[in-house]
Formats: C-alpha cells, structure tokens, sequence
C-alpha cells in the first residue's frame, strides 16, 4: 500500500516538537508500505523542495518559515503558502492508494482533497484540535467573515473524508456534532513512545549532577510550546504559590514559543527566575527523555477555556511513556484518566492557594509520587502504546486501499 502523508508540523526524532507521527508513519513502512510525508522545513531555510529518507521513510520537505511567535496574519500565510505547494508538489510522488492529511492547521484539507480527487483515491482526515472551535475561543477568528469561512472549510474536510481520525474522545465527539457519522470515525490519540523514554535512572541523575540548582530537590518540569494556548505564566504563578510551602522544590521550563518572554518577565517580577523557576530553550528529541528521568512529576497546562480541555498533549503521553506522574490544570478527558488512574494531579485553573497546597503535598511524599509514576506508566501500556494506535491507522488504510482495489477491478 503506497500512502501519501500531509503534514505540515512533521518532525523527527532530531527536532524538538512531537514525533508520534513520525513513529506511526515508520511503523507503517517496516511492515511492508511505502509512506511519502509532505511537510514543511520550518527553520528558515530558503530554496525548493528536497527529500530525505529517515529508516525507509521518504519525507519530502518545503522550505516555509513558521513559529509560534508569529502573529495569526502570518501564519496564515504559511498555511495558505504549504496548501498550495504541497497541491503541486503531490502530483510528484503519484501513484498512491490513500491521502492522509493531518490537521491543524484545517488547510491541509485543501492540497488533500484537491490530491484524492486528482488521482481517485480515498482521503483520511486527522483532527488534532477541534478547528475552528479553539481559534473562536482565543479570538483569533472574530469577524462573521472569517468564522463562517473556518466552518465552510471543517465542513468540506469531513464532508470529503473518507474516514476521519480524532486525537481525543471529546475531538470526537466535536467533529460527531457537525453530523459527519461516528461509524466513520476513529479515535487516535497522542501515543506513548516508549522505546524513547524508558531510559535507566542513570540518565536522570546525571541531569541533576549537571544542575547544582537541582541536585536532589524536587522538580516539576514542563516540556513544550510557550503559546497562548498553553498559558505557561500559570506554572509560574503555581510556583510563586509552592515556594512558601516547599522552598526547596524546583520549576524548570523547556521550550519557546510566542509567550516565552512573558513568562521570563513573570518569573524575574516575582523575584523566581534561577531560583525556583529555571528557563531553558528546547531540546531535540534525544535528549529530552533524561530531563524526564530527571522529573518528579510533568506539568501540561492551557488557558482556563472549555474548548481546549478536548487537548490531546504530546507531554502527557510523553511523562506516561518515562512513568512519570503527571499534572495539569483543566477538566476533560485527561483529567478524568487521571483521577480513574490515581496517576497525577487535577489542579484548580484559578485558585492558586489551593493548587500549590496539592502540589506540595505531593511534593512531600516522592514515594507517592513515584507510585503514581508506576500507575502512569501502566496506564500508558494498557491504553496508549504507539505501536496498537497504528494498528487502528493500518486499519482504516486498508479498509480503504482494499475498496479502492475492489472499484478499479469493477472499472477494469
């Protein structure tokens, strides 16, 4: 089966943001497909598109700038920019069996319509946020213009999926909503690496010999985007609430993003930066998993709106996959498996009096919270292993290449 793959955020096990698709995608080409990936190098190099090969993957990339820090006008641009290349560029890699876009942004459905209907072939549409529903909550989206435009555009996603794969139940539920039908829809979320993070205790010791502000405190560590969505002033103001209660315990913040000033400005104001919160920039992928060895418990945090508690974090299944215990400041799904699970904490999004005292408490009891991190990782195994998510994807694409085999012998 021959799969062309859009996304336009794909990263390797070099770059820093998440990899699951990558690891779905390779898993797919050792038994036995042929995966081409169209994706965009977002570094800010210049020129056409050139290919790699990373373990029999062929990853085609095109050269569009992109950051969080980016305004919405331009990345818009970037959007639009990536949609009509990869709709020229797609032709190149012809034949395929099947087009899987993934979403966001919700534009990749144009090049992935315009290419399934160009060649014949079925389209699988990935929903990774509910788009438009989080761009209408942060107000990115504001006139009626743009928010009919937005749900015009969700509408011919689904309406020309053949299947279409959501990140969460409550995503599900959402795209279910707009009456495409739930037979036809599958749920994927972001899956455990485990190979990657289960690394021995020696990793993460080494971390906190490297780090005198560390040595044996406790850590929270959040490892991610610093976006408008994920509101990481929220961990800043945790810790200026915890100082009082465990003055020893440490915040450290890996990432960057479009808000990563304003909560370095947080922290220096409220006397923490290089005392309990500590910022750094991000790290690749192999060298992430010893800062998790390192951690006592992962934060995953987002803006107190309803929209985002649907969110699928890659750091979530990523403390699940090192058996960390896990913490986050929203309702939802993921706050449900952790409360089912005994595998973290459910903070309040607004009452930091009451959220740094829970956080203290376990803080307190680091045999607790390595317990907890046991529970996780067993969760994580049970309900989140990378290798069963792609055998729903393997699924549903040979469900439809049989189909499409089956059209053409009748056609024939």
């Amino acid at each position: 089966m021959r799969v062309l793959y859009l996304d336009q955020h794909f990263a390797t096990p070099r770059q820093a943001t998440s990899t699951f698709p990558f690891v779905m995608t390779r898993e797919l080409v050792r038994r036995g497909h042929t995966v081409d990936v169209l994706t965009t190098d977002q570094s800010g190099h210049r020129g056409s598109w050139y290919r790699t090969e990373e373990d029999g993957l062929r990853i085609h990339w095109c050269p569009i700038p992109y950051s969080n820090r980016m305004g919405y006008g331009r990345r818009l641009l970037a959007f639009t920019q990536f949609g009509l290349r990869a709709a020229m560029y797609g032709k190149k890699v012809a034949p395929f069996d099947v087009v899987y876009a993934c979403s966001t942004p919700l534009t990749i459905a144009l090049p992935g319509v315009a290419l399934a209907r160009r060649f014949r072939v079925p389209m699988i549409f990935e929903v990774r946020d509910l788009w438009p529903e989080v761009p209408i909550a942060l107000g990115a989206l504001t006139t009626p213009w743009s928010i009919w435009a937005a749900r015009a555009l969700e509408r011919f996603a689904y309406r020309n999926a053949a299947y279409v794969v959501a990140r969460s139940p409550m995503m599900a539920d959402g795209v279910a909503a707009t009456g495409y039908p739930r037979e036809r829809l599958r749920v994927v979320p972001n899956a455990c690496d485990f190979a990657r993070f289960q690394v021995p205790e020696s990793a993460g010791r080494q971390f906190r010999d490297e780090n005198p502000w560390l040595q044996d405190r406790p850590l929270v560590l959040y490892a991610g985007t610093f976006g408008l969505v994920n509101d990481c002033r929220y961990i800043v103001r945790l810790a200026e609430a915890v100082r009082p209660l465990v003055p020893e315990a440490r915040f450290l913040l890996v990432g960057q993003g479009r808000e990563a000033e304003l909560v370095e400005n947080a922290a220096r104001q409220l006397g923490l930066l290089n005392d309990t919160v500590f910022i750094r920039p991000p790290v690749t992928k192999h060298e992430i998993p010893r800062i998790f060895s390192a951690a006592d418990i992962v934060m995953s945090t987002v803006r107190d709106i309803p929209a985002l508690h649907a969110n699928c974090a890659n750091k979530f299944f990523d403390a699940l996959a090192a058996g960390r215990a896990v913490a986050i400041n929203h309702e939802g799904w993921l706050a449900d498996l952790i409360r089912q699970h005994a595998c973290g904490l459910v903070l309040p999004a607004s009452d930091f009096a009451a959220a740094a005292r829970l956080m203290a408490e376990v803080l307190g009891n680091r045999t607790a919270l390595r317990e907890a991190g046991q529970r996780a990782l067993r969760l994580g195994r049970s309900q989140f292993d990378a290798i069963r998510c792609t055998d729903v994807v393997e699924e549903l694409l040979l469900d439809l290449a049989g189909g499409l085999c089956e059209t053409r012998k009748a056609a024939a």
